[in-house]
């Protein structure tokens, strides 16, 4: 049987039984199932609001941290040429 006779016997079987789709409902289980689907999600974007925070954070202390290297090497280098402009 190839999948398009197989799908076509379930669509005409689905078609022949009667229902009242106001009785169909996920349940208890569908609730828990999605309940638990928005739970990790919520956890998810925490997790990655820390770490985007993290990494921005790190990044500012990261320049901070070059900016206060480059002035104390400008300083160093300035205290040179003043030394080595001074008469000894």
């Amino acid at each position: 049987m190839t999948a398009a006779a197989f799908v076509t016997t379930i669509g005409a079987r689905f078609e022949t039984e009667e229902f009242d789709p106001n009785t169909v409902t996920p349940g208890v289980l569908g609730f828990i199932a999605i309940f638990l689907v928005a739970a990790v999600a919520v956890l998810l974007v925490l997790d990655m609001t820390r770490r985007v925070r993290r990494t921005r954070y790190r990044g500012e202390i990261k320049e901070q941290l070059d900016a206060e290297e480059a002035e104390a090497a400008a300083v160093a280098e300035a205290e040179r040429a003043l030394r080595r402009d001074q008469p000894e």
